[in-house]
């Protein structure tokens, strides 16, 4: 617990035996004093110590000395806390306390531009916004946080991505002169839009990021540039402040500290309580968290039907959330707590206890408080410990300060007292008997001295309701028969100066008034020692944390296929009774009769061995957003910046032999956003999913859906509204990129440098598609548009990669074989809007006869599970040779992507990503038994059911802890079915 301290603390350098004489020749009458001195108390000082029998000295709210054996000056106050105890009072770091949310400004037509008028050219940057200018002291909520024991607070306004700066106040209710204790103590960011904002962009969260990040360029740029923005200016003013990023999940929290790491800033994250899936991570960034109070409640899962409907996740939520604080602390990461989500005030103290029942000690819990959140913003120096300097804010206890029977009494701040409870007042539990006109009674005074309770009978037992009020030693009880129906009751009244007999007056049921007398009969009943709660069993986080996830992540292994028919896609074809061998990663050795070595031997007689299914157009495992609609190009957004490791449907690809994913952004724009490559690594996180050192994408469209044909917008306003428009939009960027691409030559050409271009990320994406290093996919239906594009591309000399859907591919595919583009298709879909009426089964096979690179893709979350179907159908409409069909689905989009040098065949040297499959992989019965990748096997059949049924065990064993917590009595929400978001090409976010 705390250590001991046997020294004195050091005093200030003033003179406390000493007394100096000023004349008064103003007023005889007596001066309040500003100095106290707090005797004969406990002092948790913070850090883990204290001082056993101790003094304070306080004068003008500012502590000068504390310590064993002070002699207390005669001009001091003296408070005497015999038996009490002295804690630091507390610091929330992220509040909007005195600062409201600015009103909703949602327009129902779209806003794409904003005049800047001095200000960035986005109204989700607010970093010239200052909390301090927007605060005003609420009086009622300030009672709420002192009743809490919090004396400080800093505050902003919880809204948009850059949000300014946010104040420290100190909570005092009277001296408004000393509430600003500093009006710039720290910035804040987060990836939400503002409620105030009335631009579209950003519409999705890697809208955000790319925002964040052109912002802070931006900002960089002009620091030394005299560049007049106010946002900009402020930005950079406020560069040595702390800053306070919130997310609302551990995987943005990983995207916030790789954002900030990518320009140097130190972050704080304020987490969503979530942290412990990402302790290494923020033990190896060096972050410290503000992390959530707000634990999730019980669900009732008395209804076996409804409680089937929650998701796995959310029940381990539930079970792991309050061992958050704990795991922290073990991770030695610094950590501070907040109220700021929690619904009520009067959760936190125990919310609190939670978190110490579930491993987190009273010292940790205490500088979670106090000390660590006061040096995170730089306050240390003035509170956070109680300590000689710094301001008199502490809390003052009968005990131990987070167990439920200890009382608080007062919050100090500045050395002025809030009162929670009367520690003078007289203590009335015991037994009673009443007597009031010409009846006795009994009354027991049962509860806690600061919140007592009553129960009385008459003296033939018959019980009679009452309710007893008792404060500053004023009592009142109401009183009545429990049988009668009158709402009156009897009411009585006194002031206690005695806890052995009490009188008073009483004003019965005919408004009569009559004495009363409460003599005692009895000593107040030791309360019997409640049971000590024990926490629940916590399961362990898995990789991810929800159905399917991993307790321990999937590792590599060397590994013999023995005997397998093995499809090479090689000129080597498909080869019967062969056997693979992997090794670290590598496909090392093809052939027959192979020496197993020190490799685990997998017989795969009858079997079928191939590479891993590549899907070149996929929406899966993607956060918050497909579609960066906020603008007609957004080629600044990237989709590596919002992988979403935890999505389910990367296990369920991995079923169905999918080891390679290319995530598209969607087609709401003619220039859309980067996208990502990733190897479907279930289990790891974002980062580890990136498929290394991969090319360039970017997606553009074409079509009903960048003229938002189908948005269903009133009045849209968005450029471009028809097919001619798409044209003319690529062209106006492609114009714009040739020149900024000029600038940026001419700048480096010239010897005396001047101001640097700006550095926009969007136009240096599109200058990568200039020098042909980002290449295209491109969503497309019809065929003049198809022409259009490559033509278009022609003149600027590059090429269009590859179109996408290209259901009239069949139309031109000469065209497309010429100009050098593949084509990823879908197998059999037609018919399904307006312009894809011309669309036919049969065009992949015609685009394949014309030479033209064909691929089959699944653009959904189901159909990618069967690809291997997919590609039979090349079989069935077209004729297709069953191994040029394999190659539509692995091989030729491997070579779509750049990336056929490492994937998409079986050869020695390639990446060992294998499926084996229990029967030829175009056979609508054949199941994939084990997908490897990079020589990691992360799926295998016998696994998975393993994987269900530990996870119906588990899900037992938190029905059993939910049940259990209804039977306490204890507050249960109805269960929640939390339905997974399948994006697709056209999907927008609300």
């Amino acid at each position: 617990m705390f250590k001991k301290l046997k020294v004195l603390l050091l005093f200030l350098p003033v003179a406390l035996h000493g007394q100096i004489y000023f004349p008064n020749n103003e007023s005889t009458q007596v001066q309040t004093t500003k100095n106290q001195a707090f005797t004969n108390c406990k002092v948790y000082t913070g850090n883990g110590q204290l001082l056993e029998n101790a003094t304070i000295l306080v004068s003008d709210g500012i502590i000068k000395a504390v310590g064993q054996n002070l002699s207390v000056p005669k001009n001091y106050l003296v408070e005497d806390l015999q038996g009490l105890s002295v804690y630091p009072s507390f610091i929330d770091i992220y509040s909007n306390f005195g600062i409201s949310k600015p009103n909703s400004n949602y327009r129902n037509s779209p806003v794409y531009d904003l005049p800047a008028k001095g200000f960035y050219w986005n109204d989700n940057i607010k970093a010239h916004q200052q909390g301090v200018s927007l605060f005003n002291f609420d009086s009622e909520k300030a009672e709420s946080f002192l009743k809490n024991g919090f004396s400080t607070v800093v505050t902003h306004q919880r809204d948009g991505i850059a949000r300014g700066t946010g104040t420290a106040i100190s909570l005092l209710l009277e001296n408004s002169a000393k509430r600003i204790l500093n009006p710039k103590a720290a910035t804040f960011y987060s990836f939400d839009r503002s409620a105030a904002a009335i631009q579209s962009y950003p519409t999705s969260l890697m809208g955000s990021i790319a925002l964040l990040r052109q912002f802070y360029n931006d900002a960089l740029w002009a620091k030394n540039n005299g560049i007049q923005d106010a946002d900009l200016q402020a930005f950079n003013e406020q560069l040595s402040l702390p800053k306070i990023f919130e997310v609302r999940d551990h995987q943005s929290a990983l995207r916030a500290l790789k954002l900030q790491q990518e320009f140097g800033f130190k972050t704080i994250i304020k987490t969503s309580g979530t942290d412990y899936l990402i302790v290494d991570d923020l033990k190896k960034a060096q972050t410290a968290v503000i992390t959530s109070l707000s634990f999730p409640e019980a669900y009732d899962v008395s209804d076996v039907n409804l409680a089937n409907q929650i998701d796995f996740s959310d029940l381990l939520y539930w079970n792991q959330a309050p061992a958050n604080p704990a795991t922290l602390a073990k991770s030695n990461i610094p950590f501070a707590f907040t109220l700021a989500d929690l619904k009520k005030a009067d959760e936190f103290r125990t919310n609190v206890q939670k978190a110490i029942l579930y491993g987190l000690s009273p010292d940790q819990a205490l500088d979670a408080l106090t000390i660590t959140p006061a040096k995170l913003v730089g306050l240390d120096s003035k509170m956070g410990s109680i300590a000689v300097g710094k301001q008199a804010n502490f809390i003052v206890a009968n005990g131990p300060l987070f167990t439920p029977e200890t009382v608080w009494y007062e919050t100090y701040t500045q050395g002025v007292p809030y009162v929670l409870a009367d520690r003078k007042q007289i203590d009335i539990r015991g037994t009673y008997k009443l007597s009031m006109n010409n009846q006795e009674f009994t009354v027991k005074i049962t509860g806690t001295a600061a919140a007592a309770q009553s129960e009385v009978t008459d003296l033939a037992g018959v019980k009679y309701n009452s309710k007893l009020s008792y404060s500053r030693d004023r009592l009142q009880l109401l009183l009545k028969p429990a049988d009668s129906l009158t709402t009156n009751f009897n009411r009585l009244s006194a002031n206690v100066v005695n806890a052995e007999n009490i009188a008073g007056t009483a004003v019965l049921l005919d408004n009569k008034t009559v004495p009363f007398s409460l003599q005692k009969t009895a000593a107040a009943e030791k309360a019997t020692p409640e049971k000590a709660p024990k926490p629940y069993e916590v399961l362990p986080a898995r990789f991810p944390n929800g159905a399917y996830g991993l307790t321990n992540k999937a590792t590599k292994e060397d590994v013999l296929f023995k005997n397998a028919t093995v499809w090479t896609n090689e000129k080597e074809g498909i080869l019967a009774q062969t056997d693979v061998l992997v090794s670290n990663g590598k496909i090392k050795a093809v052939g027959k009769n192979l020496a197993a070595g020190t490799a685990k031997v997998i017989d795969a007689t009858g079997k079928h061995l191939t590479s891993g299914i590549i899907d070149e157009h996929s929406h899966i495992a993607v956060s918050s957003g497909v579609n960066e609609a906020g603008h007609n190009s957004s080629a600044e957004v990237s989709i590596q910046d919002v992988v979403d490791a935890t999505d389910l449907n990367i296990y369920l690809n991995l079923s169905g032999g999918v080891t390679t994913s290319q995530l598209l952004h969607g087609s709401a724009n003619p220039i859309g956003g980067k996208s990502a490559i990733i190897k479907l690594k279930w289990g790891e996180d974002a980062a580890n999913l990136l498929f290394p050192n991969q090319p360039g994408f970017i997606k553009f469209a074409l079509g009903e859906n960048v003229k938002q044909s189908n948005w269903g917008i009133q009045n849209p306003s968005r450029y471009p509204q028809s097919r001619m428009g798409v044209e003319q939009t690529f062209a106006y960027y492609f114009d714009k990129a040739v020149a900024y691409k000029k600038e940026w030559a001419d700048y480096r050409a010239t010897k005396n440098k001047g101001l640097a271009p700006r550095k926009d990320a969007e136009l240096e994406t599109l200058v990568e598609i200039l020098d042909g290093k980002r290449f295209i996919t491109c969503h497309s239906y019809v065929q003049s548009e198809i022409l259009m594009l490559m033509n278009l591309a022609e003149k600027y000399n590059f090429r269009v990669n590859t179109f996408t859907h290209i259901l009239e591919g069949y139309k031109v595919a000469d065209e497309m074989k010429k100009h050098g583009a593949a084509a990823s298709t879908f197998s059999d879909w037609w018919a399904y809007k307006f312009e894809v009426n011309d669309a036919i089964p049969y065009n992949g096979a015609l685009m394949h006869k014309q030479g033209v690179l064909v691929g089959f893709n699944s653009d959904d979350a189901e159909m990618s599970r069967r690809l291997n179907q997919e590609a039979a159908k090349a079989v069935k409409y077209g004729g297709v040779s069953e191994e040029d069909a394999w190659k539509f689905v692995t091989l030729n989009p491997a070579k779509m992507l750049h990336i056929d040098d490492r994937v998409g065949s079986i050869k020695v040297g390639k990446d060992a990503d294998l499926v084996l499959w229990s029967e030829n992989p175009l056979s609508v019965y054949a199941k994939a038994e084990k997908t490897l990748i990079d020589g990691t096997i992360y799926f295998d059949r016998e696994q998975a059911e393993k994987l269900r049924l530990q996870m119906h065990a588990d899900k037992g064993k938190i029905f059993s802890q939910l049940l259990e917590e209804k039977n306490k009595g204890m507050i249960t929400i109805p269960p929640k079915k939390t339905e997974p978001k399948h994006y697709h090409c056209d999907t927008l976010e609300p």
